[in-house]
């Protein structure tokens, strides 16, 4: 018996269908129900946005950071459980069975950072996205490592609570993949970082075809809390290493320049006198 038949019962009961498959769900909401919904998603959308600016603005490590971006973390849950109901989601295998989904998300978790490392790695020699990674990673670099987790988890929960859950309940009827990335990514302009917009971009897209494929929140919370969890522990280091090198390049140069002058003559400190003057 070859692999392909041995795994064959096996991968028609555990493998998911693709991400483009949707889980048919019925569920019915009241007008009353779509109504309080879309007035909550309104003012938390706004205060929300106010506030993850405003979170980025304060000192790292700082309490004021800390406070910030648990209250962030807030108005998202809050507010995403205060809009009505939501719904974890099923995914389904090829065999037609449905189960909760745990494991895909988590490996698609894994795919999603290895797919934002490499480009990190390109990032890197781009000043504009290099300066861009750097000014978010020095919130890691520069805070308790506990409590900067701690945070990050709870943002990426509310996030996916509110943008996920709510928000895409209230564009259900209206391209909601695409309508709530691009929300998504419109409060993440209040942080005036490039490289977040960009990554809300891209993970709002992802997380929004797994809502829409699963019908729930479960599939994109995990997604988003694995790919959080090892984009902190990894990407700080890689530019970390970057830092320490231009420190050691900028010193050494420094070093050089001094030596240059002070082997000059006195007269050679005149800038108008001499080819000398050229290469200070």
């Amino acid at each position: 018996m070859s692999l392909r038949e041995r795994l064959g019962p096996w991968s028609r009961s555990r493998l998911p269908k693709p991400l483009t498959f949707v889980v048919e769900l019925e569920r019915e909401e009241t007008d009353a129900v779509r109504r309080r919904r879309r007035r909550v998603v309104a003012g938390t959308s706004v205060l929300g946005a106010g506030l993850l600016g405003a979170s980025l603005s304060t000192t790292p490590g700082s309490s004021s950071f800390y406070r910030s971006t648990a209250a962030v973390a807030g108005v998202w849950t809050i507010g995403g459980l205060a809009s009505g109901p939501l719904h974890l989601g099923w995914i389904e295998n090829r065999d037609s069975s449905l189960r909760r989904p745990v494991l895909t998300p988590a490996v698609t978790g894994v795919g999603a950072f290895g797919v934002f490392y490499g480009a990190a790695l390109v990032a890197r020699r781009i000043p504009v996205l290099r300066d861009a990674i750097s000014g978010v990673l020095r919130f890691a670099d520069e805070g308790d490592d506990r409590l900067v987790l701690a945070t990050t988890l709870a943002n990426g929960l509310g996030e996916e609570v509110f943008f996920r859950g709510a928000m895409y309940a209230v564009l259900e009827d209206r391209a909601p993949v695409a309508a709530s990335t691009a929300v998504y990514a419109l409060a993440t302009t209040t942080t005036r970082n490039p490289a977040l917009v960009l990554a809300a971009g891209v993970m709002g897209t992802l997380f929004g075809l797994q809502r829409r494929a699963s019908g729930g929140l479960q599939a994109p919370v995990i997604t988003h809390l694995t790919w959080s969890t090892l984009m902190l522990r990894f990407l700080p280091p890689l530019f970390a290493a970057d830092a320490r090198v231009e420190t050691r390049s900028s010193a050494g140069s420094t070093h050089r320049r001094g030596r240059v002058k002070h082997r000059l003559p006195v007269g050679s400190a005149t800038p108008s006198r001499g080819p000398q003057a050229g290469r200070r």
